[in-house]
């Protein structure tokens, strides 16, 4: 079974609401504030660990990319990093998100015939019930559609709403999301759109507020038992996972997006960088994770 998976930086004027988080980082606790890049002060930027460095266009099969701190706000590399792009199942970080802040993860959620008609569902049946975090769980590990379906429609008929708000309340402004999935609608239309700058955003004020679901997807497979079925399948993330200092990671891959996919990792301990890329192939967008990755981690001020 195969699972399938809109930065420029605005005026100096815009200044993006901080978000705060707490994150568990080997049995301490680590505070960052997620800052849009114009607050970073740039007269000292060049003084930090990691430097903003470059990376040659041919290095990279993504049309899209970034590499963000968001401890202090700063873009460290970008590439069309404000250009709009499908965003596959990239969609589904904000899908949770929403969901998180509107039922407990304990909420029984009940699959419906309308959940399962997706493209790579992930084998749930109608009537089956699981709870809001095993449908997380399923979504994000394994980019389940017929889970994050059902999560969407356990929200509620105004889901999308609150997608799309949600989006404009934390500085989202290359974002709009036409269903939960992020699966494309037809030949020309993708399920959701949004830029690297964007997603960058995103991923991190995710982590920050659910940092223990973002984690989720440092797992190889996840496995759920449902009554007597015991359901399984291996992580989309896998060719991530033998990073060193990965914190998570979540794919995206439709016919319309190419490959996409965002991952977080601590350049040093308890520093997190988010690189993006958008718009790369299949397997190229895990070269080009790995690129950006590795030349952050060797940057020097």
């Amino acid at each position: 079974m195969k699972l399938s998976t809109y930065c420029t930086q605005t005026s100096v004027a815009a200044i993006f609401a901080a978000v705060f988080g707490v994150l568990a980082f080997m049995g301490g606790v680590t505070a960052f504030v997620v800052m849009h890049p114009s607050t970073a002060p740039a007269e000292t930027a060049a003084m930090h660990f990691p430097a903003p460095f470059t990376v040659a266009d041919s290095a990279l099969a993504a049309r899209a990319a970034i590499v963000y701190d968001p401890t202090n706000g700063r873009v460290l590399y970008e590439k069309n990093a404000g250009l709009p792009l499908p965003l596959a199942s990239i969609t589904k970080l904000m899908t949770a998100q929403v969901a998180l802040a509107s039922i407990p993860s304990t909420t029984p959620v009940t699959i419906t015939s309308a959940d399962i008609l997706h493209q790579g569902d992930w084998g749930l049946r109608p009537g089956d019930t699981l709870s809001l975090y095993a449908l997380l769980k399923l979504g994000l590990v394994a980019s389940a559609n017929d889970a994050m379906a059902a999560v969407a429609t356990s929200l509620g008929s105004t889901y999308l709403a609150q997608m799309n708000q949600t989006a404009t309340s934390i500085g989202l402004t290359q974002t709009r999301f036409l269903n939960p999935t992020g699966l494309d609608i037809s030949t020309t239309t993708a399920g959701a759109y949004s830029s690297a700058h964007d997603v960058a955003l995103l991923a991190a004020t995710f982590y920050a507020q659910h940092p223990e679901y973002f984690t989720l997807t440092q797992a190889s497979k996840v496995r759920i038992v449902d009554g007597s079925r015991t359901l399984a399948a291996a992580a989309t993330a896998l060719p991530l996972l033998d990073i060193p200092g990965l914190v998570g990671a979540k794919t995206g891959y439709t016919d319309l997006a190419g490959g996409n996919l965002v991952a977080i990792f601590d350049v040093e301990i308890g520093h997190p960088l988010v690189a993006v890329v958008l718009g790369s192939t299949e397997e190229g967008r895990f070269a080009d994770i790995r690129t950006l990755i590795n030349t952050a981690r060797t940057s020097t001020p």
